[in-house]
């Protein structure tokens, strides 16, 4: 008898999502010619402020939304994992489940299901596992911003754990998955794994790690969150930009505790630092000033600063997929992560407080939080830019780029009694006016509201 993980995680389906699974079902049948025994969701999300910061240490404040990846599961005597997908754009892969490889030079869409397979089979240090037949169907656009990728490692994960019979919290599994996810060569760090498991229907999460926990955060009533897609699609693990980010905030972290005469070579990220020196965010700004210099530092610079020979810094420190770099912005990307840390405690406080001017203040926090991904981190473009302008233009009292960025979606915050124009308005302003294949993304504008986490379904 199939035995689902503890902690909330069963749950039957509602009538808003029964006809997609019962569609699901038809689907798995005629691919596999037989019924599947269980469905797993996980959803993805959108974060509404704190960029790039998580795998620095510091708190972030997402939502899940109603997009989600679900998986029809049977479980079979045999040892083959076989995974299909709805979307004709990704191939079947077949696999043994003994015989686990991910390939970090093509993150194909099944490397994703295996990283969290892989994941749940070496925490509990399995070497034998039964196979399962597997059908994907995923409405969350991928390369966008909105965790496509992270929503299938979890999920994969939960299916892994429910065909075991094992149970996991919701914490430990997001734990797992995010450790897991790196099998594919992002140095991610957790905020996309956590609020897929310990997301709440209504409510925001404020995310923070070390140990890892989740805050409800009650948004504003009188605004209502956007998400606009900018059609530019950008996978982490396909480029270099995301892994040389987390590597320039480590040697940031390495050249600021050395600075301050701290023990740098234990020092992997930039909150480590401030917690170590025992001082405010506020302060870290200020050491950032004093310490770093905004002209790009040279390898053979770092080496000076940390007194180590080029030879271990490239053994040593920088991961595989960045030891061609020549070049590390240091204070920008350190000045942008302490900035961002501080407007993520201040839009929390925003929302607790819930003065009467709250929307205008959260919407201010959020273009901050822009400029310095623009500016400082670097991690937007053209069309990213040209869509937050638009949204502002039309009403949102506060607009960003959400996600790795280089692409992918805005955030904005809108007052609701201004929703149905601002829509319309950027509809036709950046998606009418730009072509014709950005006109044809059905799903690109959409007002969304915090979403539940991770469940398994036992029927459709």
């Amino acid at each position: 008898m199939l035995r689902v993980p503890s902690e909330g995680f069963r749950k039957p389906s509602s009538s808003f999502q029964r006809p997609r699974l019962l569609k699901l079902k038809e689907m798995f049948n005629s691919k596999f010619g037989s019924t599947p025994k269980f469905y797993v969701r996980a959803p993805g999300r959108v974060n509404i402020i704190g960029e790039h910061i998580d795998y620095c240490g510091y708190s972030v404040l997402p939502m899940a939304v109603e997009q989600d990846m679900l998986i029809a599961v049977e479980p079979v005597k045999t040892h083959t994992l076989q995974l299909a997908n709805t979307n004709p754009l990704y191939p079947d892969f077949s696999t043994s489940a003994n015989n686990i490889c991910i390939d970090k030079t093509k993150p194909l869409w099944h490397n994703y299901f295996l990283c969290g397979f892989k994941g749940i089979q070496e925490h509990f240090g399995l070497s034998k596992l039964t196979g399962m037949n597997c059908l994907v169907d995923g409405n969350i656009p991928p390369g966008s911003g909105l965790s496509s990728s992270s929503a299938l490692v979890c999920c994969a994960g939960l299916v892994t754990l429910t065909v075991l019979g094992m149970s996991l919290s919701k914490v430990e599994l997001a734990e797992i998955c995010a450790k897991s996810e790196r099998y594919i060569g992002t140095e991610g760090g957790g905020m996309d794994q956590s609020i897929s498991f310990l997301a709440e229907e209504g409510t925001a999460k404020l995310i923070e790690f070390s140990p890892l926990r989740a805050t409800d955060v009650k948004l504003p009533s009188g605004a209502v969150f956007v998400i606009a897609n900018s059609c530019v699609e950008m996978n982490k693990a396909a480029t270099s930009h995301f892994n040389i980010r987390v590597m320039e905030c480590r040697l940031a972290a390495k050249v600021l505790a050395k600075h301050k005469g701290l023990q740098w070579d234990k020092v992997l990220r930039l909150e480590e630092v401030q917690t170590q020196l025992g001082i405010s965010l506020e302060e870290m700004l200020l050491v950032t000033e004093d310490a770093l210099h905004a002209e790009p530092y040279s390898r053979e610079e770092i080496c000076r600063c940390l007194g180590i020979s080029l030879e271990e810094l490239c053994t040593q420190i920088l991961s595989p997929n960045t030891q061609d770099e020549l070049t590390f912005k240091l204070y920008q990307r350190a000045k942008h992560v302490y900035s961002e840390a501080a407007r993520v405690l201040q839009f929390k406080q925003v929302c607790e407080e819930a003065p009467d001017n709250a929307v205008q203040l959260l919407g201010e926090l959020m273009n901050q939080s822009h400029r310095s991904c623009r500016d400082m981190y670097e991690c937007s473009c053209p069309e990213l830019d040209q869509l937050v302008d638009i949204c502002r233009k039309f009403g949102a009292k506060g607009s960003r780029l959400t996600g790795a960025g280089w692409g992918g979606c805005t955030v904005s915050i809108v007052p609701a009694d201004v929703l149905p124009s601002f829509l319309t308005n950027v509809r036709e302003a950046f998606y009418q006016r730009n072509s014709s294949s950005l006109a044809l993304q059905k799903h690109s504008l959409f007002a969304t509201k915090p979403g539940g986490g991770a469940l398994v379904f036992l029927e459709a």
